[in-house]
């Protein structure tokens, strides 16, 4: 398996592991999709004789997949990257807009983490705080934060002994 790298990683810094939030984030393209093809539908029930409104269908079919497919594409390139050294947070904003933060492991004081619902629970995802003494990042709707809090947990603790 080939070693992980990103732009902006130091030369003797070592990516631990990579995590994105649930996939559940992207669910507002799955529901622009669902309201496109209604939208689609509707004209196609109230003039069932015009076959032109097949191709109105369509073009709202297409758009709607336009809008879950940038959905996706926004949760797929927004990505944490843990190192030996840092947290990395890059947030994809839009198409050409990206957001990234870094916060180095010697600053955190304390990672907690909780599933606020039944929902959250019956999904596995949940919500990470990381403590530090300026201030607080919340990571919500975090696939199976359990596992993500041990690994954070464990690489904190490997630096503070090491």
């Amino acid at each position: 398996m080939s070693e992980l790298s990103f732009d902006g990683q130091r030369e003797d810094e070592k990516v631990v592991f990579v995590f994105r939030r649930h996939i559940s984030t992207a669910r507002r393209g799955l529901l622009f999709l669902a309201c496109m093809v209604v939208l689609g539908i509707v004209p196609m029930l109230l003039w069932k004789d015009d076959s032109r409104m097949f191709w109105v269908f369509l073009g709202c079919v297409i758009v709607g997949l336009f809008g879950a497919a940038y959905s996706y594409l926004l949760w797929y390139f927004s990505v944490f990257i843990v190192t030996d050294e840092r947290i990395r947070q890059i947030t994809q904003k839009s198409l050409f807009k990206k957001t990234i933060t870094d916060l180095w492991l010697d600053k955190i004081q304390s990672i907690s983490y909780n599933v606020p619902s039944v929902f959250a629970g019956i999904f596995n995802y949940g919500t990470i705080l990381i403590q530090t003494a300026v201030g607080d990042l919340v990571i919500s709707q975090v696939p199976k934060p359990g596992k993500i809090h041990n690994k954070l947990q464990n690489i904190t603790k490997d630096m503070t002994n090491g």
